[in-house]
């Protein structure tokens, strides 16, 4: 397995299982759940060694990829429709803070403060808040309790995807069934060609040059982290934003040069190397403890999500799982959209309606809690320690 060509394949046939699995039960099972289970898997029995991403030398390409993919996902999403999405950031906050007050209030008597703290800014958010609770747990010597954030990150997808998945596809039926989805996709294909009209012309939009473009977005958004300590994730997504506003970028920009797919599984390959350290005997020992925050902040979340879904009048089988969103963020939510709108529509305008009705909410919402809403609440509870 050390062959990089071996490890890739074998990473590969892991990933479409996921896609087989999630295709053949319409989005009832999602792709990253059997990805992230079979992972663990294969690497406690010693199937895979833990090397096997870094001999892949995928999740390389993964980890330079991130910015470029997000600030794609900023050109997905037209200006027009970014004024509704005051409401998903209002939903995703009213889930990070009902599952914060309920872990403290609820989770904390039963498995201690520390531990609830120390899992707490990772359910809620992703990497950024893992890397805050973690740094802060070994500076006051609570090593015993590093391995109650790792677990969080490893499977809080586990509860959150599953849960958000069976709700955004019955709100997917619900959508169809009262849209017109022809009028609907005129509308769309309306829009979309008014923001294609870019700086450059047909003839010099090449594969390569977008990517150069989205390139050069991803390098002005690392600068900008660095400059500002605002995490590059942000920069990416506004610099997607104003790109495609001004012209700079077209819609979908990845996906017009070849690339979206390769640049998401090389993501997925750097998220499962970074499980790598989960050891089943961390799982055992702190399992029990992991649990009760897993299942409490999911509850907390979607009763702060609906609550918020009725104060601001959306259904919550639609406002619960942007607030869930806090549980997996990007990719997950990206992906998650895709499976929901290719098992549901029938046909390929109905796919685009859902995916088009679904996907920026979702996406808002996950960039709301795991990168800033995670981190100021990791920030300030492991200050409580």
């Amino acid at each position: 397995m050390s062959e990089p060509i071996v490890a890739a394949l074998l990473l590969f046939l892991l990933i479409a299982l996921g896609e087989f699995l999630s295709i053949i039960s319409r989005a009832r099972i999602p792709m990253l759940l059997v990805v992230f289970i079979g992972y663990f898997a294969l690497i406690w029995t010693g199937i895979f060694p833990k090397e096997i991403v870094d001999h892949s030398k995928l999740g390389a390409f993964g980890s330079i990829i991130v910015a470029p993919v997000i600030v794609h996902m900023g050109t997905m999403i037209p200006f027009r429709v970014l004024k509704d999405q005051i409401k998903a950031v209002g939903i995703s906050l009213a889930g990070v803070i009902s599952a914060t007050v309920l872990i403290l209030l609820v989770a904390a008597p039963i498995i201690g403060y520390d531990a609830a703290v120390a899992g707490t800014g990772p359910l809620t958010g992703g990497l950024l808040s893992f890397l805050v609770t973690s740094q802060k747990l070994q500076e006051l010597g609570l090593v015993s309790l590093l391995a109650i954030p790792v677990l969080i990150i490893g499977l809080q997808s586990v509860v959150g995807m599953p849960i958000a998945g069976n709700m955004l596809r019955r709100y997917a039926q619900k959508f169809i069934a009262a849209t017109d989805v022809a009028a609907y996709a005129a509308k769309e294909t309306n829009a979309g060609e008014e923001q294609q009209k870019g700086w450059l012309s047909e003839r010099y939009q090449t594969q390569v040059i977008l990517l150069l473009q989205l390139f050069i977005g991803g390098a002005i958004a690392i600068g900008l982290d660095k400059l500002t300590g605002v995490n590059y994730s942000i920069w990416a997504l506004v610099i997607g934003f104003i790109g495609a506003y001004i012209g700079f970028y077209q819609n979908k920009m990845m996906e017009r040069a070849n690339s979206f797919g390769i640049s998401m599984v090389g993501i997925i390959f750097l998220i499962i190397a970074s499980m790598n350290s989960v050891t089943f005997e961390m799982f055992i020992d702190n399992l029990p403890k992991v649990l009760v925050i897993l299942v409490v902040g999911a509850i907390g979340i979607m009763i702060g999500g609906y609550a918020a879904s009725k104060l601001f009048k959306w259904d919550p089988l639609k406002g619960i799982p942007v607030a869930l969103t806090a549980m997996f963020g990007f990719p997950g939510d990206f992906i998650l959209c895709e499976e929901i709108s290719r098992s549901v529509g029938k046909n390929e305008q109905e796919r685009q309606a859902i995916l088009d009705e679904i996907l920026t909410p979702m996406l808002v919402g996950g960039f709301t809690t795991v990168t800033a809403a995670s981190v100021i609440i990791a920030s300030i509870l492991i200050q409580t320690l």
